[in-house]
């Protein structure tokens, strides 16, 4: 990636991208990102990834109809996370549903969107560890192209309004 970041040149804004994605945790990226771009007067991006399965000639008609399914759900979290947003911080936050891996599409959007300064994620605090996508960021913390917030996913929103 050689995209250079522009957030605070004139003319643009800094956004935070959050992954909203089934786990319980989401809502706590969510909710400090939105903290974030009022305090900030920059924005947020939320990114809904449709996992895509192998796609064999003959069910080509079985696979439409999944994805499509697919993206009604993606579009119905993305209400709920924007909704949450709109009632944390009174922003409308932009949507992107990409469908693949999740890694090459987090780095996609990133250098698409010369204005996103960091990815926020939110760990799972329970005993099976923090998720799949942090344990995929700490594999390329060294060389992800910008910084990266993990929030707890035990803070409370008070908790969350004192750091953010």
């Amino acid at each position: 990636m050689t995209t250079q970041r522009r957030s605070y040149e004139t003319g643009h804004k800094p956004k935070c991208l959050v992954i909203v994605d089934d786990t319980a945790e989401w809502d706590r990226a969510v909710y400090y990102a939105s903290r974030w771009a009022v305090r900030v007067g920059g924005g947020v991006v939320m990114l809904r990834i449709i996992a895509i399965e192998d796609q064999n000639q003959q069910w080509l008609g079985v696979a439409d109809l999944m994805r499509a399914e697919a993206e009604d759900a993606a579009n119905e979290a993305l209400d709920r996370a924007s909704g949450r947003a709109n009632g944390i911080a009174a922003i409308t936050p932009e949507r992107v549903i990409r469908e693949g891996d999740p890694t090459t599409q987090i780095l996609d959007v990133i250098d698409k969107d010369v204005d996103i300064s960091m990815l926020v994620l939110a760990a799972n605090p329970g005993p099976e560890g923090p998720g799949p996508l942090i344990s995929m960021m700490a594999q390329a913390a060294g060389s992800f192209p910008i910084p990266v917030v993990i929030v707890p996913g035990d803070l409370s929103d008070s908790e969350i309004d004192g750091l953010s």
